[in-house]
C-alpha cells in the first residue's frame, strides 16, 4: 500500500501574529500546534513528512522537530524563498513570499504519490486526518480527483481580527464547484463580512463551507500549478502583494474541468492562531483534549 504523504507550509512569517507561530507552544510539554498535526497524521497513516520552511528558520525548525520525528517518520525538508522563480521574473520589488501555492511547488522534486497540505499553524483534529488518509490511500495517483477538508466559517474566525478563508461552493453530491479566496474576513458587530476588491465590507453567511488550507492532491497536481504559476508570474511578478495561493489553482482547474475536488467532512473540530490573543483560547483547548485522553500527556 502507497502511503500518502503530508506537506506542511510552515514559510510563513506571522506577522499578525507578532513571532514564528510554527514553534510557538502550547502546552506545558512543549507541544507547537504541528506536533497535534503530525502526530495525527503519523496515526492515520500517513509515511513522510514534507516541511516548506525559509532558510532563515532551517537550523530553529529541525532542531525543534528532527530529535522527535527520527525513527517515526521520513521527514523531508524542503525552502521557499522569493528568489525561487524563473530568472525573467526577478525585475521586482518583492519583499513577502509568493504564496500558498507557490510554496507547495517547492515540493514537487520530493512527492510523487499522492499527498495531503496542510498550514503548520491550523488545528485540524484526529477524525480529518483519518478522513484524508483513507481517501488519498484509495485515489488514484494518476487520476485528477482531488480532495479538500470542509469546515464551517463560524467555527474558523478570530475574535481579534480578520482572517483569510477559501470561499467554497459546493454541490449536492459534496463536490467543489468554485472556491474564491477571500483575504479579509472580520467579524463586525456579530456579523461576518468579508472585504472585495473595492475595500467594501460584504456580508457573508456563518455556514458557508470554507477551506483552511487542508487539500488532498495526487501529483498530477504539480504540473498543473506549475503551468498556472508562469501565467500568474506574467502578468503579477511587479505587483509586490499579489499572491498565488492553492484556492487560485482549484478553481481554476474546478472551473475549466480539469479535475474533481470532493468536498471531506469529518466530526473534527478546527482552531488556530492568527493573532496573538488566540492563544489563551487554543491553549485551553488542546489542553482539554489531553485531559479527555484523546491525546496522550506526552506525544513523543
Amino acid at each position: 500500500m502507497n502511503k500518502p504523504t503530508l506537506v506542511v507550509l510552515a514559510a510563513g512569517i506571522g506577522s499578525r501574529y507578532g513571532g514564528l507561530k510554527q514553534l510557538d507552544t502550547f502546552t506545558e510539554q512543549g507541544d507547537t500546534i504541528l506536533d497535534f498535526s503530525i502526530f495525527d497524521a503519523i496515526q492515520a497513516g500517513f509515511g513522510k513528512i514534507v516541511f516548506i520552511i525559509r532558510k532563515s528558520i532551517e537550523d530553529e525548525f529541525k532542531a525543534f522537530f528532527n530529535p522527535k520525528l527520527e525513527g517515526k517518520i521520513k521527514v523531508v525538508y524542503v525552502f521557499q524563498e522569493i528568489e525561487d522563480i524563473p530568472e525573467k521574473y526577478k525585475d521586482n520589488q518583492r519583499q513577502k513570499p509568493w504564496g500558498t501555492a507557490h510554496a507547495l511547488l517547492m515540493a514537487k522534486n520530493v512527492v510523487s504519490e499522492n499527498f495531503a497540505v496542510i498550514n503548520a499553524d491550523d488545528f485540524y483534529g484526529k477524525e480529518a486526518f483519518e478522513v484524508m488518509a483513507n481517501k488519498l490511500i484509495k485515489t488514484d495517483k494518476t487520476s485528477n480527483n482531488f480532495s479538500m477538508m470542509g469546515y464551517v466559517l463560524k467555527n474558523t474566525v478570530s475574535d481579534y481580527g480578520f482572517v483569510s478563508r477559501g470561499e467554497c461552493k459546493v454541490d449536492n453530491h459534496n463536490f467543489l464547484t468554485g472556491i474564491t479566496e477571500r483575504t479579509h474576513i472580520e467579524k463586525i458587530d456579530g456579523v461576518l463580512k468579508y472585504k472585495n476588491e473595492n475595500e467594501e465590507l460584504i456580508e457573508i453567511d456563518e455556514n458557508t463551507i470554507v477551506s483552511m488550507n487542508f487539500f488532498g492532491f495526487t501529483p498530477t497536481y504539480f504540473d498543473i500549478s506549475a503551468s498556472l504559476f508562469e501565467e500568474f508570474l506574467a502578468t503579477n511578478y511587479k505587483n509586490p502583494k499579489t499572491e498565488f495561493f492553492i484556492p487560485l489553482v482549484v478553481n481554476h482547474v474546478i472551473v475549466n474541468k480539469l479535475a474533481t475536488m470532493e468536498v471531506l467532512t469529518s466530526n473534527a473540530r478546527w482552531f488556530g492562531v492568527t493573532y496573538k490573543q488566540d492563544k489563551a483560547y487554543v491553549t485551553s483547548e488542546i489542553n482539554k483534549l489531553k485531559e479527555s485522553k484523546v491525546y496522550p500527556k506526552n506525544l513523543w
